[in-house]
């Protein structure tokens, strides 16, 4: 009896002993990687458990994260966009002050994917997809990209009433997207991508005088540096014709690859004028945000696993 006892206890214990190691193992795995000490600090959308709260990670690899649930986030000069779901099917761009509180909510017309604010907080935009689709092909889905300006109120509900000038000629068609703008120090300037058929461009535009021009082709979802000198953006290429990230020297025209970015499918974030922040699904499906150095100088590293929408 006393050895059946014994025997009891201690797979007792062994059970016990194996389920603590399970659920440290599975917690540790599932908590999201914290920065090391001195790297850039980031705002962005925690996908863990489907709740979408947006967190900031700290230059410590402190982690705050409060109530605000969105589906695509961006934060610059105390102004803070929210792309969220307001009803099933329904999607709204919540824009926030520096204490959060709302100061204008615009109806959105499909499924958020870009969100942008510039530097100062003035600008805000986002871009949506009409129809639910994705960027797998530049011809076969529908985008909407909106523009609001917080000072004087001004509203643009898409890019698509701008005059728009193709590699010299003014364009007439009538099959278009415009998707991931992103703003210049003035507050007028911007980039944005221009799809049509099977071709993309990477336009400049005028927000006062809504007009547009190509710049060259093939590059998508553009993120403007702080310094306002380069471009980057994703773009078609390796074997396997993978989205990659690139920066343009917008002086000299010069293209740099960024190495181990392939596979990107986000509008990448300068969390500072060295480093790019950007989401990439890993194998299974779930989304990392990784950073990269501006000048391709070395591999991507790691921040935060299961989340995305980076923002400095």
């Amino acid at each position: 009896m006393r050895n059946r006892i014994a025997a009891g206890v201690v797979a007792i214990v062994l059970v016990v002993a194996a389920a603590t190691v399970y659920v440290v193992t599975t917690v540790n795995s599932q908590a999201p990687a914290t920065a090391a000490k001195g790297a850039p600090a980031l705002t962005y959308v925690d996908n863990g458990g489907g709740q979408n709260l947006v967190t900031r990670l700290d230059k410590d690899g402190n982690r705050s994260t409060g109530d605000l649930k969105c589906l695509r986030v961006y934060k610059a000069g105390d102004t803070t966009v929210c792309l969220k779901m307001t009803l099933p099917g329904a999607y709204s761009a919540s824009v926030l002050d520096k204490s959060g509180a709302e100061v204008k909510s615009v109806p959105l017309p499909g499924t958020p994917s870009r969100a942008r604010v510039s530097a100062s907080g003035r600008m805000v935009s986002w871009t949506v997809f009409v129809t639910g689709d994705s960027y797998l092909a530049p011809g076969g889905f529908s985008t909407r990209t909106g523009v609001l300006d917080l000072r004087t109120g001004t509203l643009v509900e898409t890019l698509e009433g701008f005059a728009t000038t193709i590699e010299g000629k003014l364009d007439d068609r009538t099959n278009e997207n415009y998707w991931g703008v992103t703003f210049a120090e003035d507050d007028n300037t911007f980039y944005a991508t221009l799809g049509s058929g099977n071709t993309t461009w990477l336009v400049k535009g005028d927000f006062a005088a809504k007009t547009m021009t190509t710049v060259r082709q093939s590059a998508e979802c553009p993120s403007l540096s702080p310094d306002g000198t380069r471009v980057a953006y994703k773009k078609r290429g390796g074997r396997l014709g993978t989205w990659q990230l690139f920066v343009l020297d917008i002086a000299s025209g010069r293209e740099t690859y960024l190495s181990g970015s392939d596979g990107v499918d986000d509008q990448a974030a300068w969390l500072d004028n060295d480093t790019l922040a950007y989401a990439k699904a890993r194998q299974g499906g779930a989304p990392t945000i990784y950073s990269s150095p501006a000048d391709g100088s070395a591999e991507p590293t790691e921040l935060v696993p299961t989340a995305s929408s980076p923002s400095p």
